[in-house]
């Protein structure tokens, strides 16, 4: 997921922020759920093929952890697990990430600063109501280089606008980078995303359903485009 063999995602993904957020609850909540994708693509960037990414979090009024992970079928596509503790108060959330990939170190309990495949991050998202903006700065770990060849700090800024149109709830998404970073691949400032979602809930019985996403994703920095389809189980 990253400048190390990047996929990162959301987060995607992106979905942990969405996640943490859904988890403000007055009382004790829990979430368990896994999302099947036929692409994983996070922040504009290829991170690999058809996967299978799994959610599992607690809150309680307003604090939440949770575990996110990506396997793709590909023996050769990274593995991942993503930790995040966050805190949410009216519109704004505030949190921290822990990313690990499989690479370039295996091992997991494994911080040496140079070659860990540890990447830390903390962010701060606002919803607007009409719209949502996000920022996210890597501040430990296995972070990217800027043009001096020191630790980039490397961020990302993203704004998401959600809308219904017809029987869809939509999501419209600009990401951008906002400096050099071998870590998203940039020289400068760079637009890394560029998104259109739509989902939709499949009704199977009548206690059960399943939603379905469909998203076009143009990267104009790589000048690469993506189009994604996925459904996510949870009980």
């Amino acid at each position: 997921m990253n400048g190390i063999n990047m996929k990162k995602i959301v987060l995607f993904a992106m979905g942990l922020v969405a996640s943490a957020t859904a988890l403000a609850q007055d009382k004790i909540e829990a979430t368990i759920e896994a999302d099947f994708v036929s692409k994983y693509i996070w922040r504009g960037l290829d991170c690999g093929d058809i996967s299978i990414q799994p959610t599992l979090g607690i809150g309680y009024k307003g604090w939440s952890l949770s575990a996110w992970g990506n396997v793709g079928f590909k023996s050769e596509d990274a593995k991942e697990i993503d930790l995040t503790a966050s805190y949410t108060t009216g519109g704004l959330t505030i949190g921290v990430i822990d990313y690990w990939f499989d690479t370039p170190e295996k091992r997991y309990f494994y911080y040496n600063a140079h070659s860990t495949s540890h990447v830390f991050e903390a962010f701060a998202t606002y919803d607007f109501g009409l719209l949502s903006a996000a920022w996210y700065t890597n501040f430990a770990g296995n972070d990217g280089q800027n043009k001096n060849g020191k630790r980039a700090y490397s961020s990302y800024f993203e704004v998401n606008a959600p809308f219904k149109l017809a029987t869809c709830e939509w999501e419209g998404t600009l990401g951008v980078v906002p400096y050099a970073t071998t870590y998203y691949d940039t020289s400068g400032f760079a637009v890394t995303k560029v998104a259109l979602k739509a989902s939709k809930d499949i009704k199977i019985t009548d206690s059960f359903s399943v939603p379905i996403f469909a998203q076009v994703i143009a990267n104009p920095c790589s000048q690469k485009a993506y189009f994604v389809f996925g459904f996510t189980l949870r009980p």
